[in-house]
C-alpha cells in the first residue's frame, strides 16, 4: 500500500466546485494505469480501464474528490471575514480552526458572540486573518474565495491515521490503489472521481448518464459509531471494509450485498455490514439514473468525519481495497 499517495490526496486543496487541483494530481498518476481518461463539462475525471473477460460487465465505481469548507461572502470593515459553508461543516469544530485559501493567505475561524452562543449558525463565526481593516484584507482574499480546513497527516497509535478530507480522498485512494495493483480486471472498469457531492451528490448522477454502467459502488466513508457522543449504529474503526446496506438515500442491492459479503468472505476480508440513518453517497443519483442502475456501496468507518482531524483505520482501508479488487474480478 502506498500510504505517502494517501497521505498527499488528503493534503490537497479541494472544496465542493473547486476540484481541479485534486482532479490533476489524480489524472496524473492514474494515466499509466487506464486505457482512457477524460474530464466531462462537470469537472468528474473518468478513467476507464477495458476488462480481460469476453463476458465482462460495466463497473462503475465512484470517489468524491471535493471536501467541506468555507467561502467568503463578506469582508468586513475591520478585515474579518464572513464565511459560508460549502458542504456541512459543524459549527463547533469550525470555531477555533486554522484554514488556508487557494493562495496560501491562512487564517483562524472565531465567533462574533460568546461561544457557547455560537448555536448552529455560521452567521456567528468570522475568519480572522490577522489585519484590521477592509483594504488590508482586500489585498489577501477577494468574495468568493475558498479555503479549506487545515489538518495534517497524522499517524496515531493503533494502526489509524488522523488528516483532514478523509472524506473521500480515502475513497479516491482506494479507487487508485485497486488499479494500480489489479492492472488487468475481468470486468470494464470505470474509475469516476467526482465532484460536489458534499453539497448535493452531485456528480455521481451525471457520470452514470454517461457510463450507463451495469453496476454502481460507490465508494466512500461511513460514520463510525464506536465512540460516545456520535451517531447510534453497529460501525467501528478496525472491524474491515463497510459493505453499504442502506443509508438515508439509497438500499444497496441485495444481490450485489450478498456478492460482496461473499467475495470477502471466501478471501478471509474483514467485513461490517453499514446501516446507517444519517448520510449518503453518490449511490443515489447512479441508483437512480437512466432506466435505473444495481448499486452498492463500499466505505471506510471514521471517526469526526466533518471536522479537520478525522479518525480512520489503515487496515479497513486495506480491506476496502482487497474488495474492490475482487469485485473488479468477479462474475455478475
Amino acid at each position: 500500500m502506498n500510504w505517502k499517495l494517501f497521505e498527499e490526496l488528503t493534503q490537497l486543496h479541494g472544496v465542493s466546485g473547486y476540484e481541479r487541483q485534486v482532479s490533476s494530481f489524480i489524472a496524473e498518476r492514474m494515466d499509466p494505469y487506464g486505457d482512457r481518461q477524460w474530464i466531462d463539462a462537470n469537472g468528474n475525471l473518468i478513467v476507464f480501464k477495458k476488462g480481460t473477460s469476453p463476458s465482462a460487465k460495466k463497473l462503475l465505481f465512484c470517489a468524491h474528490m471535493d471536501e467541506i469548507g468555507l467561502q467568503v461572502i463578506k469582508i468586513n470593515d475591520d478585515g474579518t471575514l464572513m464565511v459560508k459553508g460549502l458542504g456541512s461543516c459543524w459549527i463547533y469544530t469550525t470555531y477555533q480552526s486554522r484554514v488556508m485559501f487557494r493562495n496560501g493567505v491562512a487564517g483562524v475561524v472565531s465567533s462574533r458572540v460568546r461561544p457557547e452562543k455560537v448555536e448552529n449558525q455560521m452567521v456567528n463565526l468570522f475568519v480572522d486573518l490577522g489585519v484590521s481593516t477592509k483594504q488590508e484584507a482586500e489585498q489577501l482574499v477577494e468574495i468568493g474565495d475558498v479555503a479549506v480546513f487545515l489538518g495534517d497527516y497524522l499517524e496515531l497509535a493503533g494502526s489509524c491515521v488522523t488528516a483532514k478530507a478523509i472524506d473521500d480522498r480515502v475513497g479516491c485512494y482506494m479507487q487508485m490503489q485497486a488499479l494500480m495493483e489489479l492492472e488487468a480486471p475481468k470486468n470494464d472498469v470505470y474509475l469516476a472521481f467526482t465532484v460536489q457531492e458534499e453539497v448535493g451528490t452531485r456528480g455521481g448522477g451525471v457520470v452514470a448518464h454517461q457510463v450507463r454502467p451495469d453496476v454502481g459502488v460507490a465508494v466512500d466513508v461511513t460514520p463510525a459509531h464506536d465512540r460516545p457522543g456520535d451517531l447510534e449504529g453497529s460501525n467501528a474503526l478496525g472491524k474491515g471494509v463497510a459493505i453499504k446496506i442502506s443509508d438515508n438515500y439509497s438500499i444497496s442491492d441485495e444481490g450485489l450485498v450478498g456478492t460482496a459479503a461473499g467475495l470477502c468472505r471466501e478471501r478471509g476480508i474483514p467485513y461490517q455490514k453499514d446501516c446507517i440513518y444519517v448520510g449518503g453517497t453518490d449511490a443515489a443519483p447512479i441508483n437512480l439514473s437512466g432506466d435505473g442502475v444495481k448499486t452498492i456501496g463500499f466505505s471506510v468507518p471514521t471517526r469526526y468525519t466533518h471536522g479537520p482531524h478525522c479518525i480512520a483505520s489503515l487496515e479497513d482501508i486495506s480491506s476496502t481495497v482487497r474488495l474492490l479488487k475482487a469485485f473488479m474480478d468477479a462474475e455478475f
